[in-house]
């Protein structure tokens, strides 16, 4: 099958239903609860690099459910990605594989991101331990340094400051599930047609196929004061893709 063409289809199915719901409790917790006794809510529950104190295994899971506080388009976006393909995919699979592919997909950015965010936080520490002098201080400062928050008054606390700034960027979003349902709805389905701005027809391959190399550009150009975890987004969009055309290859019957 080339094209979906429904039957019995259910517009809001019980997995996408509740994911949307727990996504949207999470971001009005984010709005409404600034900090607890363990920190903020994305000290704990974002995403943070292995090198970070604040990495918590569970981080796997729970960013997949937190989105920027400061950016309703991010959780709008996301949410309607997530209804637009997840749905559809739910009520060809059915809610137990669904929900499986869903998280493998998360899991799967996740890791892809862990590994980015390695290296990259690797470059800072060892940067960090080379300084020596006040100059190469002021040069770690400068590059490294968000502005985000007062720098303690002698340069050895500040380096430490920006350091640990650094390696607590939190990482949050459900995008690298939902691209990981984008990557599985055009390998299904290649020949359905989707509207760019509700006007565009484009067929769900050449979209996808788009996307994904508007996110490779991406991750390779890495302009200043981009903040999207575009390999995350890759990485979502390639477990998706393994699972789902495994899971067509064992079991054609079931799968198109």
């Amino acid at each position: 099958m080339t094209q979906f063409r429904p039957s019995r289809f259910e517009i809001l199915p019980p997995v996408i239903k509740n994911l949307v719901i727990i996504n949207g409790l999470m971001f009005l917790a984010q709005q409404t609860i600034k900090s607890t006794v363990f920190g903020s809510l994305e000290d704990i529950f974002a995403l943070h690099t292995w090198q970070s104190d604040l990495f918590q295994p569970w981080q796997f899971i729970t960013h997949m459910f937190m989105h920027d506080p400061n950016n309703w388009a991010h959780i709008i976006f996301n949410m309607f990605a997530l209804w637009m393909f997840g749905s559809i995919l739910e009520n060809v699979w059915g809610q137990k594989r669904f929900l499986i592919f869903y998280f493998v997909a998360g899991l799967g950015a996740a890791l892809a991101h862990m590994i980015a965010l390695h290296f990259d936080s690797q470059v800072v520490i060892q940067q960090f331990q080379a300084i020596q002098t006040t100059t190469d201080a002021e040069y770690f400062i400068d590059k490294y340094w968000s502005r985000s928050f007062q720098l303690p008054p002698t340069w050895g606390e500040a380096t430490q400051a920006v350091l640990n700034q650094h390696l607590n960027q939190p990482t949050v979003g459900a995008s690298g599930a939902v691209f990981g349902c984008l990557a599985a709805f055009g390998y299904l389905f290649p020949n359905t047609y989707l509207y760019l701005y509700f006007l565009f027809p484009v067929k769900a391959k050449w979209f996808v196929l788009g996307y994904i190399a508007l996110e490779l550009f991406s991750t390779f150009r890495s302009s200043a004061g981009d903040n999207v975890a575009h390999l995350a987004h890759l990485g979502g969009a390639l477990f998706g893709f393994l699972m789902v055309w495994t899971w067509n290859k064992r079991n054609r019957r079931n799968f198109y």
